[in-house]
């Protein structure tokens, strides 16, 4: 019996089970492969005891409508930065790569598919480079890898984000108030972007635009007459005024290297003030809101499309490569060329010119 290892690693995200589902049923018709998942990304094997699970038929049924993932993820630690508490109290990294693919090899494991964002899929192509017969399936709500056309998690991300602008318009209007949505993303502004359209908010700031503040207060106050009228305002996490830096919160996690990003809306709303808005103003962050939740129809497609896929790359051999959908086609992308650059809100993309098109402004 053939032995294949099913990671998920960074932040969850809805449509990950239906990946491990698809997989896990793929394999199943094959009568010769056996499915494990690695418990907290590849921190399962890692640990002493090994935390792992097989996966079959019966353990993932009627999971894909869930949120989250059954073999639990994380984005600290890992096999090249595992974190080491020294003698003196301070913590360093550690690479275990090598000993954890020893440890593989003692497992019995053949292939791997590792299920991640942009990190995951660099501990991907580390891997690769050492030997190991690895596939990556592309996973995160910022929809920020250029080597496919969608991610799965990006649809429902979107869909929560633009509900909450929907009914943040109907309390602005009520209250003439100017009320700021804080919406994920990290750098990439695909997130708000979608939800300022979707939902017909009046100012949207991306990270790929930094927002002159008197540009952004000139716009607010063109929809007020006599303090009457009101603003919806989309801003991502990653979004910064002009010559400022990202704005990021304290974190004491050990073997979390990410800086993370938010506190957006609070600093918009101080800004607009110092700058002389005078109108009442309320924030919202809608934070793992996000990440969380049963997933869209679409995103279950696609999850379940890329979940058959990396099985199927795993029977052809087809390693050091990631999974990527190129419409109509679920096809394959090296690790390298999946890796080359992000995929960032442009000037000229199609969305941006009908955000323009309606009247979006954009703070520049």
């Amino acid at each position: 019996m053939k032995r294949c290892l099913v990671v998920t690693g960074g932040g969850d995200c809805p449509g990950l089970n239906a990946v491990i589902r698809a997989i896990v049923k793929r394999a199943a018709q094959e009568k010769n492969w056996e499915i494990v998942g690695s418990i907290e990304a590849f921190n399962g094997v890692l640990k002493e005891p090994t935390e792992v699970v097989i996966l079959d038929e019966e353990r993932v049924s009627g999971i894909h409508y869930q949120g989250g993932t059954i073999i639990q993820t994380t984005n600290k630690g890992g096999p090249f930065a595992w974190p080491v508490k020294n003698k003196d109290g301070s913590w360093s990294a550690v690479d275990r790569s090598d000993e954890m693919l020893r440890k593989l090899q003692y497992m019995g494991i053949e292939a791997v598919i590792n299920i991640g964002g942009d990190g995951s899929q660099r501990i991907s192509q580390k891997l690769s480079e050492k030997g190991c017969n690895i596939i990556g399936v592309p996973k995160t709500i910022d929809n920020d890898l250029t080597a496919t056309d969608s991610t799965f998690g990006f649809q429902t991300a979107v869909q929560i984000a633009t509900e909450a602008v929907d009914k943040l318009v109907t309390t602005a209007a009520s209250h003439n108030r100017v009320l700021i949505l804080e919406v994920m993303g990290r750098y990439a502004g695909w997130i708000a972007l979608n939800a300022a359209v979707a939902g017909g908010a009046e100012i949207c700031l991306l990270p790929e635009f930094p927002y002159d503040i008197n540009k952004v207060l000139e716009h607010v106050n063109k929809r007020f007459e006599r303090d009457r009228g009101f603003v919806n305002i989309v801003i991502a996490e990653g979004a910064r005024a002009i010559g400022k830096d990202y704005s990021t919160l304290s974190q004491q996690e050990i073997g979390y290297e990410n800086r993370m990003l938010g506190g957006v809306a609070n600093l918009l709303m101080n800004e607009l003030k110092e700058a002389g808005c005078e109108h009442s103003i309320r924030t919202t962050v809608l934070g793992h809101l996000q990440r969380g939740g049963v997933p869209t129809a679409y995103d279950r497609v696609l999850a379940t499309q890329f979940g058959v896929k990396a099985f199927e790359m795993v029977i052809k051999q087809e390693y050091g490569r990631m999974v990527s959908y190129r419409h109509p086609e679920i096809t394959s992308v090296s690790l390298e060329e999946a890796l080359q650059k992000p995929n960032l809100v442009e000037p000229d993309t199609a969305l941006m010119k009908t955000a323009k098109g309606i009247g979006i402004h954009f703070g520049n």
